[in-house]
């Protein structure tokens, strides 16, 4: 499958229409589920063979951010042979109390994984507590990046952005296959 074709199928699993309330509080009636694409198996295979053509050089531990990077950073894991690390928000207050569960990170070349990124909010606050933990933070990798904005933040931070869609990207690639569904229903009536 090539990058359009996996483009076209991230977008076909993810894209709903319907009446949604976003975050925002406004009301839309498209909605972009990324979980959709990261429960698909063979979906998630494919992203994750992807990532691992732009996995930074010299990176030691992957990091999934929680809840979205998980499921990337597992596959990510098992495609490339980086061992991964599960950043929480917060740190739990029991057990070991580690902020990134799994592989460890002092000392480490860690690249952040997330499966979309916005503003970069999480990813900031995240880098931050990964570096707080001793890791040498630099990069960041997603799956699909929504906003400029958040590449911007990022950089102002220090961090490099490596995205494998853009969202004009999965969109572009998406339309194709409505545009035809919809001359096949225009052309059955």
């Amino acid at each position: 499958m090539n990058k359009e074709e996996l483009a076209r199928r991230i977008y076909e699993l993810s894209h709903l229409q319907g009446e949604f309330e976003l975050r925002s509080g406004l009301v839309s009636s498209e909605y972009f589920d990324k979980y959709l694409f990261e429960a698909d198996p063979a979906a998630l295979q494919r992203i994750a063979e992807r990532l691992t053509e732009i996995v930074p050089e010299g990176t030691e531990v992957l990091a999934g951010l929680e809840m979205g990077g998980i499921p990337v950073v597992t596959a990510l894991s098992l495609a490339s042979g980086v061992p991964a690390a599960f950043v929480r928000k917060k740190a739990k207050a029991y057990g070991t109390c580690k902020i990134a569960e799994g592989a460890p990170v002092a000392g480490k070349r860690v690249c952040i994984v997330e499966d979309v990124v916005t503003t970069g909010g999480q990813v900031l606050l995240s880098a931050e507590d990964l570096r707080r933990a001793g890791a040498v933070v630099e990069d960041v990798l997603c799956v699909i990046e929504r906003l400029p904005e958040g590449r911007e933040k990022l950089k102002a931070a220090g961090l490099t952005l490596h995205s494998l869609y853009r969202m004009e990207e999965l969109a572009a690639a998406g339309k194709p296959g409505e545009e035809q569904q919809h001359e096949q229903e225009q052309a059955a009536l």
